[in-house]
């Protein structure tokens, strides 16, 4: 199956389901007759921007990343004022703390930017290691997130 209409599919899977798992991803996939690999699956999700985030029930389920008409600069600082709720810098790293389920999300986020700031980036659940080249490239970083910070959320 060529990869455009896989990727279609599981496009439409996600939209359509709370799916949550690459498993439950392929499951759905074998139900309508798609078969693919979990190393396939995973290309997949890395290329389409598949992240995990919050439904408005408190789930956590897949979802496309598109950050819509905005930049993608202020798409960044809105998500930092939406989430980011501590920020620590460790010579060239700085731990970003976000809001329960929204590490990934921000983490994708930071990644495509492509910033000559962050030369890689660690996502779980509610932190995130971002990798600068060195310390002081790390401080200018750190500023700039700070400055989008929500001083109200910030613990």
């Amino acid at each position: 199956m060529k990869k455009s209409i896989r990727q279609s599919r599981i496009e439409q899977l996600i939209n359509q389901y709370p799916i949550g798992t690459q498993e439950d991803l392929m499951r759905h996939l074998k139900e309508i007759g798609i078969k693919a690999t979990q190393a396939t699956i995973s290309r997949d999700i890395r290329e389409m921007q598949v992240v995990k985030a919050q439904d408005g029930h408190g789930h956590l389920r897949y979802t496309i990343f598109k950050p819509g008409n905005k930049s993608e600069e202020e798409h960044m600082r809105e998500t930092i004022n939406e989430v980011v709720v501590g920020l620590t810098q460790i010579e060239f790293i700085n731990v970003i703390k976000t809001l329960p389920s929204n590490g990934n999300l921000l983490a994708a986020i930071l990644d495509d930017l492509k910033l000559p700031e962050v030369v890689g980036t660690l996502a779980g659940h509610d932190t995130i290691l971002v990798i600068s080249p060195s310390k002081e490239v790390a401080q200018q970083l750190n500023n700039e997130i700070a400055k989008s910070m929500n001083p109200d959320t910030v613990h």
